[in-house]
């Protein structure tokens, strides 16, 4: 099993850090300064804690900016980094960009958004449900109170997951799906091609509706719940200040 960073969205409401940088590498350390640790730190530094060894990074926007890092960063944390080019990073919407990292899929991954701030707790809590045919499963928090923009789902306990998208009635939803995803390499065909279905209909999609599109074929997806965790999505410079925060308790 490898890690699989998405790591190719501008992050435009971030700006300025993000006139220069993707937002996987907007710094989040407590004084948002140049050579603080970003998303992409964090994210590595917990793939390295439980004991991947491989990394592969889907970069687009501002992608020189983590080919210049690529020797420091394998460096600092002992891992072997692959980098993914998207072409249509600015152009597109994600579900082309983890459709970029198909091949990968096969190796079996965790996948990290390259905006969510989280601690390692979450690939541990993912690692430990693994077994009993499990091939997809998601981090879901099912502990916050949700509003219109998080990304909604809906569990049966019998069937997994049955539905996920950010346009539901929170009232609906068991949980929010953090960013994290665990899947097994027997999984990569079918998510593959589901994506591909996704994104020729509408590039404008985002890869959790190839979840969608797996389930409604028939494939299950199961999840785990983080419990009680500080975590966030960072889109806008108020997500930043939260993640700031929280990257200080890890």
């Amino acid at each position: 099993m490898i890690g699989l960073v998405l790591a190719a969205g501008a992050g435009r409401r971030l700006r300025p850090y993000t006139d220069t940088l993707p937002k996987a590498l907007v710094p989040v350390g407590p004084a948002g300064m140049e050579g603080e640790p970003t998303v992409l730190d964090l994210t590595l530094g917990n793939f390295a804690e439980i004991g991947l060894t491989e990394v592969a990074i889907i970069v687009g926007y501002r992608k020189e900016a983590v080919y210049a890092r690529q020797a420091a960063l394998e460096e600092k944390y002992g891992l072997k980094l692959t980098l993914i080019d998207n072409d249509k990073a600015e152009e597109w919407n994600n579900a082309y960009s983890l459709w970029c990292g198909r091949d990968a899929l096969k190796e079996g991954v965790i996948l990290a958004n390259g905006d969510t701030v989280h601690p390692v707790s979450v690939e541990k809590t993912l690692l430990a449900a693994r077994g009993d045919g499990k091939k997809i499963i998601l981090a879901l928090d099912t502990v916050k109170s949700l509003a219109d923009e998080e990304m909604k789902v809906v569990v049966d306990p019998a069937k997994g997951m049955t539905k996920i998208t950010k346009l539901m009635d929170p009232a609906e939803a068991t949980g929010e799906y953090i960013g994290v995803t665990l899947i097994e390499g027997d999984a990569a065909e079918e998510l593959g091609d589901a994506l591909k279905t996704v994104w020729e209909t509408d590039p404008q999609q985002f890869y959790e509706h190839g979840y969608q599109e797996l389930v409604d074929r028939g494939f299950r997806i199961d999840v785990a719940p983080i419990g009680d965790v500080s975590w966030v999505e960072i889109d806008n410079h108020d997500d930043l200040a939260k993640g700031r925060e929280i990257a200080c308790r890890y």
